[in-house]
């Protein structure tokens, strides 16, 4: 008998983090490493937050929380579903874990059993198939395309839909490729899941702050009324308040769900960080005014990286409606030869011959369950991500 679980022989790392280590390993061997490939804004916590954790802290807000967050978290959350989304969540119908993954996390492990099937679209966030495993259940991938933006098409999702199907997770905008449903593109999905009662949606809204240009976010629930008694409204404040190291996740939905999870979470980590709540509760209820500027430079990044990767060779990519990635295709590269003398025979080998070259490190689009592709974190500076694109573009230009 083993000793270390069967269970992990089911998952694989996270490509995400090993290609960010591997950067960090190569700067430490004094190479000159552009790192693309973790998705974290470069951007301070705004002072204002940082405040409110200080002056928490010197209020003696240190001790254990409850499980669920405190009581005025839980109240900014319902206030900013009201808000910004349309939705009456009250605080008893809220969560706060540590991270959204946490939340997605708690969310299956407290609803799967044994052969449970989950709809993920593909590409999907590298982490998802992983924590359906991990519960018991069974990831169930659909195709998005590049034809269809990498969007879910109504039909495919029908067809996907079966008498073991629990929940769907529907990421907007998404990671890795930064599209995002517009209200139509949105509603014909709804419609799909109206015809199925039994089928949950399971909604990642993390870059909801984070759309380009006059695009409006939409989440299910909000454009499918008669969807909210079987949806998660997940979000956190990680990327629109550059939050990443506080760890603060937190959902809506529906009461008995929401007890569920806090049973769940009350035997894994009980409450999350005190420090890390006041402060949230400062950055959903204070001033939003850092938004519009995390926007504009974002926006630039973006609108940077896809001129200058649709001037390499071979590389296709497409205009994403959000977040801070791009996911162009790497398909003409693919059976030509690296400067190494390597054949490119997969996106991985594309990446990785990319950061021996050019010391350019971003994630290949397989691990995110659709390739040839890669994925490109723009949350960088400018004068880095030109830096990067050149060497790209030089990189591809080798290629024989």
């Amino acid at each position: 008998m083993g000793f270390l679980s069967d269970a992990l022989s089911r998952i694989k790392p996270s490509a995400t983090i090993v290609i960010t280590q591997k950067a960090r390993d190569l700067k430490a061997q004094g190479r000159d490493v552009i790192s693309l490939s973790v998705g974290e804004p470069d951007f301070d916590t705004p002072d204002n937050i940082k405040e409110a954790a200080i002056a928490a802290i010197r209020r003696g807000e240190t001790k254990y929380t409850p499980v669920s967050g405190i009581v005025p978290l839980r109240e900014a959350i319902s206030r900013k579903f009201k808000r910004e989304n349309g939705l009456d969540y009250k605080p008893s119908q809220t969560i706060v874990s540590t991270g959204g993954k946490h939340v997605i996390y708690n969310a299956l492990l407290a609803t799967l059993n044994p052969g449970d099937e989950v709809i993920i679209p593909a590409p999907y966030w590298v982490s998802y198939p992983e924590m359906v495993v991990l519960c018991g259940g069974k990831p169930v991938f659909v195709d998005c395309t590049m034809e269809h933006n990498f969007k879910l098409q109504p039909e495919p999702l029908e067809r996907a839909i079966t008498p073991k199907t629990k929940w769907i997770i529907l990421n907007s905008p998404s990671n890795p490729t930064g599209a995002a449903y517009s209200r139509a593109e949105m509603k014909a999905i709804t419609d799909v899941l109206m015809r199925h009662p039994h089928v949950w949606v399971l909604t990642d809204d993390m870059y909801e702050h984070l759309t380009y240009g006059d695009f409006e976010f939409v989440t299910p629930a909000q454009v499918e009324p008669n969807l909210y008694e079987r949806t998660l409204t997940m979000n956190g404040v990680s990327k629109a308040y550059a939050m990443t190291g506080w760890r603060i996740g937190y959902a809506g939905g529906p009461e008995h769900l929401i007890k569920a999870m806090d049973f769940v979470q009350g035997q894994q980590t009980s409450g999350t960080s005190a420090i890390s709540q006041w402060a949230a509760v400062e950055a959903l209820d204070g001033p939003q005014d850092h938004l519009p500027r995390f926007k504009k430079a974002f926006e630039e990044r973006r609108d940077l990286v896809v001129s200058m990767l649709n001037q390499a060779k071979g590389l296709k990519c497409p205009m994403p409606e959000g977040a801070f990635y791009v996911y162009p295709s790497c398909a003409e590269a693919i059976g030509k030869t690296a400067p190494s003398g390597k054949v490119l025979e997969t996106d991985e080998d594309f990446v990785s011959e990319l950061l021996e070259a050019e010391g350019v490190a971003a994630v290949h689009g397989s691990s995110f369950g659709l390739g040839p592709n890669f994925r490109i974190s723009y949350a960088t500076s400018n004068a880095a991500l030109e830096d990067a694109c050149n060497r790209i573009q030089r990189f591809c230009g080798s290629l024989r």
